[in-house]
C-alpha cells in the first residue's frame, strides 16, 4: 500500500516576487558547516557585512552551540567597541560602533520567560531602527518586533556523524521578510 502525498503546503514553497512569503516563512534559507569556534567567528565577521541597521538576528541554539561567538564575530565586522561577551546576566548589552556603522545591541532572553511584554522594559523597539540588534534565545520572545529577521539555528553534529569533534556545528541562515529577499546570504556557504 502506497503512503499518501502529503497535502499541498502553499507555505512551504519559497517565494518570488509574483507569490510573496506569507508572513514569517523564509525568503532565503542557507546552511553553512562550521568546523571550529574560529570559523564561527569568521562567519559572524562575514555575515556582518550583509547586516544594516535596524536588522533583527535571533540566535537559536543549546548551551555552547556558539550563539556568543557568532556575536563576537559580528561585533568585529561591524566595529564596535568593547569586549562582546555572553550579556546573560546584564540581559542586555549595547556596544556603541567605533565609527559610522551601527551600534550591536546584544541581549540574551534566556532568564526571560513571558514574551514581549517582558522584552519591552529593554526598549529593543527604541534600539532597532539604528542598531543591529542580535537577540540570543528569543523564539517566542521577539518576533514581533519585526516582520523583517534574520533566524540562525546552531546545531551540534556530535551523534549526527561518525566524528566525535564536538567543534563541528550547522548553521542555518533563515532569512525572513523582504529586506531577505535580495540579501546575498547564499555566498556565505562559501
Amino acid at each position: 500500500m502506497e503512503t499518501p502525498a502529503a497535502p499541498h503546503d502553499p507555505a512551504a514553497e519559497p517565494a518570488t516576487p509574483e507569490t510573496p512569503a506569507a508572513p514569517g516563512t523564509p525568503v532565503s534559507t542557507v546552511r553553512v558547516t562550521v568546523t571550529s569556534p574560529d570559523a564561527m567567528g569568521e562567519l559572524g565577521l562575514a555575515l556582518a557585512k550583509r547586516l544594516r541597521p535596524g536588522d533583527l538576528v535571533m540566535l537559536t541554539g543549546e548551551l555552547g552551540a556558539g550563539k556568543t561567538t557568532l556575536t563576537r564575530g559580528l561585533g568585529a565586522g561591524l566595529d564596535v567597541r568593547g569586549a562582546v561577551t555572553s550579556p546573560t546576566f546584564v540581559i542586555a548589552r549595547v556596544h556603541p560602533p567605533l565609527g559610522t556603522g551601527p551600534a550591536l545591541v546584544h541581549v540574551d532572553a534566556y532568564r526571560l520567560g513571558g514574551g514581549l511584554d517582558e522584552m519591552e522594559d529593554l526598549d529593543l523597539d527604541v534600539s532597532l531602527p539604528d542598531s543591529v540588534v542580535v537577540v540570543e534565545w528569543g523564539d517566542g520572545k521577539v518576533e514581533e518586533l519585526s516582520d523583517d529577521r534574520l533566524h540562525v539555528l546552531i546545531d551540534r553534529t556530535t551523534g549526527d556523524t561518525d566524528s566525535t569533534d564536538d567543534t563541528v556545528r550547522v548553521v542555518t541562515l533563515h532569512g525572513i521578510g523582504a529586506r531577505w529577499t535580495e540579501a546575498d546570504l547564499a555566498s556565505l556557504a562559501g
